[in-house]
């Protein structure tokens, strides 16, 4: 990837629906230019979507939280399959360190949001976890 993938990148995750045109004059290179760039990038893999976001979404979960997991031996891959089945788990991180696990929550109200974590901490292979609840965001990167 070059300077001009990154600026392309960078504009569309600011504003996905950018036109062609827009994207051009941003980078001084033509519009048939930038819509094959564009055209690679998802065929490589690197743009696999292109969404909005509204504010809306983003109020309407009563309780978002970060929670980091440690896994015991070798079970990795079977309790990350039962973490992506369920629907509160909006996105799953493999990392290194004390944690095997980082996953993103959202859920509908506390009530909720304390069953979803006794049923993550009951899935067989999760050893510990350490939660914490998302209070306001501040910036987002995409």
């Amino acid at each position: 990837m070059d300077d001009l993938d990154q600026t392309l990148l960078s504009a569309l995750r600011h504003n996905a629906r950018i036109p062609v045109s827009s994207l051009a004059a941003l980078t001084g290179a033509s519009r048939a230019t930038i819509a094959a760039r564009i055209e690679r990038l998802v065929a490589n893999g690197t743009i696999t979507a292109f969404t909005i976001r509204t504010g809306h979404e983003t109020r309407e979960a009563g309780v978002r939280a970060i929670v980091m997991i440690e896994v015991l031996g070798k079970l990795a891959d079977k309790v990350a399959d039962q973490l992506r089945g369920l629907p509160q788990v909006r996105a799953l991180h493999s990392t290194n360190g004390k944690w095997d696990f980082i996953a993103e929550l959202e859920d509908r109200d506390l009530v909720s949001f304390d069953e979803t974590l006794r049923r993550i901490r009951l899935i067989d292979g999760i050893n510990v976890t350490e939660t914490n609840i998302l209070l306001k965001t501040r910036k987002a990167s995409f």
